[in-house]
């Protein structure tokens, strides 16, 4: 797994997560591997499960949080490649990568461009929310 730091090495801009470094990554007892750090808005886990494990029902609740928010944005490749560009704070490029089938991108600050490599390219895209709109939630690197 590849964590990507701004120039002051202080503030956690990216993960990149090879499904191969999922294979060799300790695991918990119920074969969880948490991939981004807890104190992050966006929550990424692995999971490995053989047939019929479950695990108690439940549902989640609200709780008190900060009063500004960014958008954190996560890709997984399901189908084809994908070119990662990623940026720091400071609107510089500071890692590409290409990311295969089961491979996943996590941004949590800094920017990111994404090209497709292959045709039929798929890929899931998950964000923190909600969405309000173009203009309140992003702004273009030139």
């Amino acid at each position: 797994m590849k964590k990507i730091f701004s120039q002051d090495g202080k503030t956690l801009l990216h993960i990149i997560c090879r499904r191969d470094d999922l294979e060799i990554i300790q695991k918990d007892q119920f074969g969880r591997v948490d991939v981004a750090p807890d104190d992050q808005f966006l929550q990424v886990a692995a999971l490995q499960l053989n047939e019929g494990k479950t695990f108690k029902p439940h549902k989640h609740i609200f709780k008190e949080g900060p009063k500004e928010i960014i958008a954190q944005e996560s890709w997984v490749v399901i189908k084809g490649s994908v070119k990662a560009i990623l940026y720091d704070l400071e609107d510089q490029i500071v890692s590409e990568e290409i990311l295969n089938e089961g491979d996943l991108s996590m941004t949590f600050r800094g920017g990111h461009n994404y090209i497709a490599l292959s045709a039929n390219t798929f890929v899931y895209e998950f964000k923190t929310g909600p969405y309000l709109g173009q203009a309140l939630d992003k702004k273009f690197i030139e």
